[in-house]
Parts: structure tokens; sequence; C-alpha cells
């Protein structure tokens, strides 16, 4: 049952992005809270490909989530991976009985305490930059109309995604894709600085990152290549 106030909250935030500054992995994190937000789902994760289609796992709203992101990737099966080849949404209300058709993925999301799985293609026309995925604890059941509201969130950001460089050309968006996919390799080295100096799981040590690069208006890429090369104290981020 899709929730009316942050389904609101959410579509405001989209557009802004079209006019104000652009931080693509805070946004993607933003993505991804509000899916879960609209639709109450458990966990939301999402994946981007690359300029040769190769899926990369970029945020999640829980650790669970992220692990089966990362499988999908790694075990070249499961919702996403179908979704962003077949360009349609992926509805699976019973992962009990998707054995057949994720005989690997289907019972290890059961054993995280997921029972079911929904994928939406980051679509404009044809054109397919990832794919957003929808986890319930419960066998969730999505009505045509919730379907239509989390797809059209879905297209809002991807057409963010396209305007951050709208003037540029297909190979400007494409460097800029790439770039977020590499930038996100640095957030996770940051992520382990950050939690082992201020011992704090790397959960907790990338919510501190976010909070200050806000506080400071900086972008996380930066704030990652700060805390890597030791420009930055860790411990900067627990006030």
């Amino acid at each position: 049952m899709i929730a009316s106030g942050p389904l609101m909250d959410a579509f405001v935030e989209m557009a802004d992005t079209l006019v104000d500054e652009f931080d693509l992995i805070d946004f993607l994190h933003h993505l991804a809270e509000h899916t879960a937000a609209i639709s109450e789902a458990s966990s939301v994760g999402l994946l981007l490909g690359d300029h040769d289609d190769r899926l990369t796992f970029m945020a999640a709203t829980s650790s669970s989530a992220e692990h089966l992101e990362l499988y999908q990737i790694q075990n070249l099966e499961g919702p996403c991976l179908d979704c962003f080849r077949i360009h349609q949404p992926v509805i699976v209300t019973d992962l009990s009985k998707a054995g057949g058709r994720w005989p690997a993925f289907a019972p290890l999301a059961v054993s995280k305490g997921f029972h079911s799985v929904h994928a939406f293609p980051l679509r404009l026309r044809d054109q397919v930059l990832g794919a957003l995925n929808v986890f319930g604890v419960e066998q969730l059941p999505l009505d045509d109309a919730d379907v239509r509201v989390i797809q059209a969130l879905a297209d809002v950001a991807t057409i963010a995604l396209l305007q951050e460089r709208a003037l540029a050309a297909a190979e400007t968006l494409t460097q800029q894709l790439q770039g977020a996919l590499n930038s996100r390799i640095m957030i996770e080295q940051a992520k382990g600085v950050v939690a082992q100096s201020n011992g704090v799981p790397v959960t907790e040590a990338f919510e501190q990152m976010r909070r200050y690069a806000r506080q400071h208006h900086a972008l996380l890429s930066e704030l990652a290549v700060a805390m890597v090369t030791g420009e930055l104290d860790p411990k900067d981020l627990r006030t």
C-alpha cells in the first residue's frame, strides 16, 4: 500500500535535483530510502550499469539488501538482472515459490527473512540505467497502481540522472556514471577507514560521512578521498 505523505516528499526531492547541486551517490541513497518509505517495504537496493552494461551495487537501505544485490551480480541471477535485461518491472510476491526461476538467489533471500521482491528499471524510453529492488519481509502484494507509482518514481529518478548533464552528449553521461561507479570504490574504502578509526559499524560510518558532507556542502566522493588520503581526520566526523 503506497503511503501518500512520503510519496509527495519523494517527488518533490526528485524534482529539486533538476535545479539544485547534485551529489549522485547521495541522490541514489535518497532514492532507495524514499522507495522504502512509500512502498512500506523492509529494504531497498539499487544497481547501476556501466558503459558495458555491467551492473554495479550503488545503494541499499540495509546490509541484507546490499548482500543480496552483490550476490545477484556475482552469480548473474536475480530480479534486478532480469529487470535490467527485459526493461520491465519484475514482480514476485512469494519468493518461496521462485526457486525454479532463481535457484540460488531465492533461497538466500528467504534465509535473510525476505518473502517478496519487486524490481523496477531506471529507464527512459529504450534506455535503462539500472534497477531498483524492493524487498518485503511478508508476501507483499503490489497492485497495478502500486507498480505504476514506484515505476514513476524510478522514471523521475532516471530523468534526474540524465538531467545532471542534460546539455552534454551521451558520451558525457556515460563518463559521469562511470565516474560515480569509481567514486563508489573510494567511498567503500573511506567507510572502512572511518569505521576502524571511530569504532563504529560501517553503516554508521557511512551515515557520519553523509552528515558531514551535507553540513560542509561537500561531495561524498571528495570527502572519501580526504578520508583515505588522511587529509581529514575521521574523528572530525563524530561531532
